[in-house]
């Protein structure tokens, strides 16, 4: 026999249940539903359904139902939770249809479980686990650059699609904007290597070798190798901010949808932007750290200009000046691909860019470093 309905009022909120017939339980709601009235008891559902005999269906009556927020809609799915869960057919239809929509959405999103850490793994499965990640990043990295490769050839033979004023806008940002960092940076480092060499030169009596020591070391070496680090955190952290911000915001998807390709369209100039300027750069912080060298040889050790250039001059030879500007357009070649490369692989959120950014420029510095170790040998097996 249907049992006698069970009702619960709260201020303007009404609440009745119970069973029209011995299988079926109605729950109307009615008057206002507000969040600030607290939670609405789910004890009288509770019961009805509990009552023997079986419930095989629920029903909802919103006839009442004047205002409601999302609290009646959080009850009713706890309604409709509870009736599945007893293995009852739950009947929507005296709902309205927004908020019928609403609990459809909520059925459809999976409820999500918290889960139980798992097990550290062995040792062993680490390693392994390790070592396929580095070689599938270096099966990317080559394949990255095979595509700039192939971009590069398109370049030559002129079909590749990009615009001369992004090149252009490029270089005076990766060139001519980054002319006072440089400056710092060339300057310091010079005088730092003219201190260190007079401190201990001046024991011996041979201060005068401080500027073979200073344009040397510049000229070879440090002059390109500053000046990658200064543009690995500079511009190629910039390349890899900008293309993975476009990623996020469907910037290169939209390129692909109008047919041209990402890679040459945004890659390619970032490359030839970099490639072109690092040379001249470096050629800049040479100047720059020799002057630095010559401050502090005329300021601590009493030489004069005159002599200071000329001892450089004796000191420094073609074929040093020339693998130093070659060493600095690899190191540029490098530093692109890095902060290209990071760019375009990362995901579509706001925390991918960041990490992106880092990734580029620990990635340019560590490639930086490698081939200034790769460049020592071999120029050293060659005899120059």
């Amino acid at each position: 026999m249907p049992g006698a309905e069970q009702s619960s009022d709260s201020g303007d909120r009404r609440l009745a249940v119970g069973r029209v017939a011995e299988d079926t339980v109605v729950v109307r709601v009615g008057g206002t539903w507000r969040l600030d009235a607290g939670a609405p008891p789910l004890a009288a559902v509770e019961g009805a359904l509990a009552r023997p005999p079986a419930v095989r269906r629920v029903r909802f009556d919103a006839g009442a139902l004047c205002r409601f927020d999302s609290s009646v809609v959080a009850f009713l799915a706890s309604v409709v939770a509870l009736g599945k869960a007893r293995g009852a057919a739950v009947d929507e239809d005296g709902l309205p249809p927004g908020i019928r929509r609403i609990l459809a959405l909520a059925d459809a999103v999976p409820e999500t479980t918290a889960r139980r850490p798992s097990s550290r793994p062995d040792l062993l499965t680490r390693v392994g686990e390790r070592a396929l990640g580095a070689l599938e990043a270096g099966h990317e990295f080559l394949r990255f650059v095979g595509e700039i490769t192939r971009g590069g050839v398109q370049v030559l033979r002129r079909r590749a699609r990009y615009r001369t004023s992004d090149v252009v806008l490029l270089m005076q940002q990766v060139g001519a904007d980054a002319l006072p960092i440089v400056t710092l940076v060339g300057f310091l480092v010079g005088a730092i290597l003219a201190f260190v060499g007079a401190v201990q030169l001046e024991q011996f009596g041979a201060a005068i070798y401080v500027a073979n020591l200073v344009g040397i070391a510049i000229v070879r070496d440090m002059g390109a190798m500053m000046t990658a680090i200064v543009m690995a955190g500079r511009s190629g952290a910039s390349f890899a901010a900008e293309l993975a911000t476009m990623n996020v915001t469907q910037e290169t998807d939209a390129l692909t949808t109008t047919g041209l390709p990402p890679l040459e369209f945004l890659v390619l100039p970032r490359v030839i932007a970099l490639c072109a300027m690092m040379p001249l750069l470096c050629l800049y912080a040479d100047l720059l750290g020799i002057v630095g060298g010559g401050v502090v040889g005329t300021g601590m050790l009493g030489l004069s200009a005159r002599t200071y250039a000329q001892q450089t001059a004796g000191a420094v030879s073609v074929t040093d000046l020339v693998g130093g500007v070659f060493k600095a357009g690899v190191y540029g070649l490098l530093i692109a691909i890095a902060g290209c490369l990071r760019g375009m692989a990362a995901g579509r959120s706001s925390s991918a860019v960041g990490a992106a950014t880092t990734s580029a420029v620990v990635t340019s510095i560590v490639l930086v470093i490698a081939a200034c170790g790769v460049f020592s040998v071999v120029f050293y097996v060659l005899g120059i």
